[in-house]
């Protein structure tokens, strides 16, 4: 009996801990109400907005290391992680296209980026491009 119950007490606690454990069905990445194939779509124009403004193609490559005005988006959400210490990715993306001298990566030049997508775009565009971007790893 006593080996039985050791058996079963074993028995829950690596279901327990499987369970506890186990992956789960939710993206980490992704961003409330953001569509990322909306964003990868948007991202690829060379015009965006009402107002005509640069899309983000124009001036970031996504290849590694190549640099068109902008930094290379290849791996951006990695990089985005670090740039801040405690900022999410996600704000720190929000934040550079919505502020985008708020924070400038070394070696590029502050006031070259668009200055206006917090008014050209809509929030739902936003959080497309911010969901999107979550996906260059």
């Amino acid at each position: 009996m006593r080996k039985f119950t050791l058996l079963t007490i074993v028995l829950v606690v690596l279901a327990l801990t499987l369970v506890a454990c186990g992956g789960s069905d939710t993206d980490d990445t992704a961003v409330a109400g953001g569509d990322a194939a909306a964003g990868d779509a948007l991202y690829h124009q060379t015009v965006i907005g009402p107002a005509s403004a640069p899309g983000c193609v124009t001036c970031h490559s996504l290849e590694p290391d190549t640099v068109i005005v902008g930094p290379s988006h290849a791996g951006v959400a990695t990089r985005a992680e670090t740039y801040v210490a405690g900022m999410s990715a996600e704000e720190y993306l929000r934040e550079s296209i919505m502020t985008p001298d708020a924070h400038i990566v070394e070696g590029f030049t502050p006031g070259v980026m668009y200055q206006n997508y917090a008014t050209d775009l809509t929030p739902q565009e936003i959080d497309n491009l911010v969901a999107y971007l979550l996906t260059l790893k």
